[in-house]
């Protein structure tokens, strides 16, 4: 097994996955603790190490730098986090903040921030939003997090199949990209959704539920306006022109995550567009199915007007009522209410009403 300089041999396998506990301590939260280098497989640090690592020391090969993984669900978590001496105070507030906000900042050459990501979930489509925190430098990199991040835990198994990161700032860029392929992932599940509540609009007939398409496009409206609320920050803070990045960090960090971002917003606001346009056609249906119903109401209620008043005039208790003496008069009566409801309907169809 290839090794990084400067860093002891260790069995790269006992290193801990995202959302399991540490194996060994100094840890305080330690999820992992590990050491990389371009072109061979990481290798995890000792408490030595790490103590270096955290005061600011540079490893001494080149090309190499250190990943450290925290789990800041506890206090005293997110205590050592505050106490880690090489990073600035408003850095540590960030790396140990309980916010969900996202954001990027630069001071000098380290760049932090949140950034979003989709905790574990019973199923692709249900994952739950979560976020993520970071401080990265040139040969160091400290990520923290309250829930399992997925994504966090992809790139480590990359860094494991020995996949090449050149730099700390490649893994801030890659947990982007697979966040936004994850949402992509969920908008491609809305959007069969979408097909469904389509297909059923295209067939409307009399048995068309209504109430099975208009459960379909709320939930994808819901989780399509869930996911835009975590995409639409990310993608206007690298629109930011105020957002100064390091050299060494603009073109991992800004550039390619810029794009699969906005790529991702861009397919999600689509994906809204057409939900809205499918809610408009059910709107639209379930209006033409209430006036099919009122139209069928109000021909049944015309033509029992006559008869209602046929039956109202012999309802009358007054004497010497027409058709009162002879035996067939109830025959007659309905009769005539027939007749008058042929007239009536004659009428309607003279008239095109029906």
């Amino acid at each position: 097994m290839e090794t990084v300089p400067d860093f002891p041999a260790t069995d790269t396998a006992a290193v801990p996955v995202e959302g399991r506990p540490p194996a060994t301590s100094i840890s305080n939260g330690l999820v992992w603790a590990i050491g990389c280098q371009s072109g061979h497989r990481p290798v995890r640090l000792n408490d030595e190490q790490i103590t270096r690592a955290l005061e600011g020391g540079s490893p001494t090969t080149p090309d190499s730098w250190v990943w450290l993984h925290y789990d800041i669900v506890h206090t005293a978590s997110r205590a050592h986090i505050q106490a880690i001496p090489c990073l600035p105070e408003e850095v540590r507030l960030a790396l140990g903040s309980t916010d969900r906000g996202t954001n990027v900042e630069a001071e000098g050459d380290i760049v932090y921030g949140a950034l979003p990501g989709f905790d574990d979930a019973m199923s692709e489509d249900d994952k739950n939003l979560s976020a993520w925190r970071f401080a990265v430098l040139p040969d160091l990199l400290i990520t923290t997090r309250r829930q399992p991040v997925p994504a966090l835990g992809v790139v480590y198994r990359a860094l494991q199949r020995n996949e090449s990161f050149d730099s700390p700032a490649e893994v801030v860029d890659h947990t982007l990209l697979e966040f936004a392929d994850t949402v992509r992932r969920n908008i491609a599940m809305l959007d069969d959704q979408l097909d469904r509540a389509e297909d059923l609009l295209l067939t409307l007939d009399q048995h068309t539920d209504f109430g099975r398409i208009s459960g379909l496009i709320g939930r994808v409206r819901r989780r399509s306006t869930e996911l835009r609320r975590v995409i639409s920050p990310v993608d206007r803070i690298f629109h930011n022109e105020d957002l100064e990045l390091p050299e060494w960090a603009e073109d991992d960090i800004r550039d390619r995550s810029q794009r699969q971002i906005h790529a991702a917003l861009d397919d999600l606001l689509a994906l809204q567009d057409r939900a809205r346009s499918l809610q408009d056609e059910l709107a639209s249906g379930q209006a033409e199915e209430t006036n099919r119903r009122l139209y069928t109401v109000s021909i049944v209620t015309t033509l029992m007007l006559p008869a209602t008043f046929v039956t109202g005039f012999f309802g009358m208790n007054t004497g010497g009522m027409f058709l009162a003496s002879g035996g067939m008069g109830t025959v007659e009566a309905g009769g005539i209410c027939f007749i008058f409801m042929m007239i009536t309907w004659f009428l309607l169809k003279v008239m095109k009403l029906l």
